[in-house]
């Protein structure tokens, strides 16, 4: 029990940071989807409640993902309406309860580190070069777009110079100052105060940014933050206009084609997004707990066939609210249920207040959030580590900040592989000489890649040396190896050259190297294991 007590107190205060972060984020992704703004609540609540309820882990927070933000927008444009999309989303949900039945979350299993490390990075340095904007008074587009080019035809980089242009002094000092407090708050000397363990700064951030736009308001300033840069949430003037912000699918056109396909991309796109957050969620976890991915999936499917039922957007396990879930000091997934009902709480009853938080502030939130995934003695550690970890590493942090999450993740897949390959490629042979003595020794799998270096070392030999070919530490040898060694075993003894063979532990091995009766006069010696 006072274990329980102890946890709530940390979650608590936890939950209102992940909150603070998610509202903006669930707005600015509706916007960006075409969809009504209360759409991206409804994911955000069910998000929190639904899935925070059946999942298995502790630190993930779901809601609308930016990842989804096109495959969405396209679809409501080609659909008929936007109830039809809803069916796609309780399709999508249906199709993910039989994925994590077919036990298919071991797939984010085989994603290496380094790309997972380099989506954390990437997921930092996006955060900070997409809310500078905020930050200094710009909010074109709109908030939590993770993508390269932009719904506004900017991309990334040249959004940040074209808010150059549109300055609110304003935003910049209240901006700065809330980036000040939120690395001042997490100095050894203002951890130790209890008051400030008890308050978590960006809500002290936040309530000070309303506290000074809302002077500058009384007083006529004309540096005010005016409603472009403030949080923007439908406001319901009673129960029965709040009831009206909830949408029904229109079952009639279930049987619309692009229905399906488009249920089918929900559930694959938001499945393998959920996976690598999940993946890079229990990788941070300070606690090193692992999340059961098959449940996770499950539970990602309750809550979009949910989600969809109520109209609202499809969802996922998302990085950033998880990311600042883990940095408030959250520990259980109370957080991510608290958030969530803090969600619904907040709309029905304090939209008018929540409606006065600046931009600028929660944009300062996002961007430290962004610095501590994205600090740089992960790019040190990484470096150390050896170029074969620290390519890839940058590699996946440059795809993603070029193309968005989900591409970006698939290319630094594909680097990765690379790199393994080429890794495997370079130590499964190895060449040493001492003197015309010769070793070539074959260590685990070699493939038909290998074959141009064995072939090149081999006819190397110069005449009269020694050879010493040692098979005992492969697991594989292709067979166009095998046949290059035999051409090596038949043509040696014109250059007069002395072969021994160490033997494999695999008789069949042993065949394909020298049970060619051609051969036999070939080997001076066998070595034996």
């Amino acid at each position: 029990m006072k274990k329980n007590f102890q946890t709530a107190g940390a979650d608590i205060p936890a939950s209102i940071v992940v909150f603070l972060v998610a509202l903006p984020l669930c707005l600015g992704i509706a916007l960006g989807s075409g969809a009504p703004l209360f759409a991206g609540i409804i994911s955000g609540m069910v998000g929190g409640i639904v899935v925070g309820m059946l999942s298995g882990s502790h630190l993930s927070v779901s809601g609308p993902a930016a990842g989804l933000t096109a495959v969405v927008a396209v679809a409501i444009g080609k659909l008929p309406a936007y109830e039809a999309f809803l069916i796609s989303v309780v399709i999508g949900g249906i199709l993910q309860i039989v994925l994590g039945v077919l036990k298919a979350g071991i797939l984010g299993d085989y994603v290496p580190n380094a790309i997972i490390k380099g989506m954390l990075a990437a997921i930092g340095l996006i955060l900070i070069l997409k809310q500078f904007p905020h930050l200094v008074g710009y909010s074109q587009d709109f908030v939590g777009d993770d993508a390269f080019i932009q719904m506004n035809n900017q991309n990334t980089f040249s959004e940040i110079l074209h808010s150059l242009n549109y300055l609110s002094p304003a935003a910049i000092g209240i901006g700065l100052l809330s980036l000040f407090i939120l690395f001042l708050w997490d100095k050894p000397f203002f951890k130790k105060k209890k008051i400030f363990q008890w308050i978590p700064a960006p809500l002290a951030v936040v309530i000070l940014a309303v506290l000074i736009n809302e002077y500058l308001l009384r007083n006529s300033s004309s540096w005010a933050l005016r409603e472009k840069h403030l949080v923007a949430l439908p406001i319901a003037k009673d129960l029965a206009s709040f009831g009206e912000f909830f949408i029904f699918p229109a079952w009639e056109h279930i049987g619309n084609y692009q229905v399906w396909v488009t249920g089918i991309t929900i559930a694959l796109v938001a499945s393998l997004e959920t996976l690598l957050n999940i993946e890079a969620v229990d990788k941070i976890d300070p606690y090193n707990r692992n999340t059961p991915s098959n449940r996770e999936l499950c539970a990602q499917g309750a809550g979009n066939i949910v989600t969809g039922l109520l109209g609202g957007l499809p969802i996922t396990s998302v990085i950033v609210r998880s990311s600042a879930n883990l940095y408030a000091g959250g520990k259980t997934k109370l957080v991510t249920i608290l958030h969530g009902t803090l969600l619904f709480l907040s709309v029905f009853f304090i939209p008018t207040l929540l409606n006065k938080i600046p931009l600028c502030t929660l944009a300062a939130v996002l961007i430290y959030t962004g610095y501590k995934l994205a600090k740089p003695s992960l790019f040190k550690e990484y470096f150390q580590k050896g170029w074969d970890q620290f390519m890839p590493f940058v590699l996946t942090i440059i795809s993603i900040l070029l193309t968005d999450l989900l591409i970006g993740i698939l290319i630094g897949i594909g680097i990765g592989l690379f790199f393994l390959v080429w890794s495997n490629f370079k130590s499964s042979v190895m060449i040493v000489n001492d003197n015309n003595k010769f070793l070539l020794r074959l260590r685990k799998d070699v493939s038909f890649l290998n074959k141009p270096i064995v072939r090149a070392k081999l006819e190397s030999v110069p005449t009269g040396s020694y050879v010493l070919i040692d098979l005992t530490r492969a697991d594989f040898i292709d067979k166009d190896i095998i046949d290059v060694i035999n051409e090596f075993l038949h043509h040696a003894h014109l250059k007069n050259i002395t072969v021994d063979i160490k033997k494999s532990r695999y008789k069949s091995l042993h065949q394909l190297v020298h049970g060619q009766k051609a051969f036999q006069d070939v080997i001076v010696a066998v070595v034996p294991k």
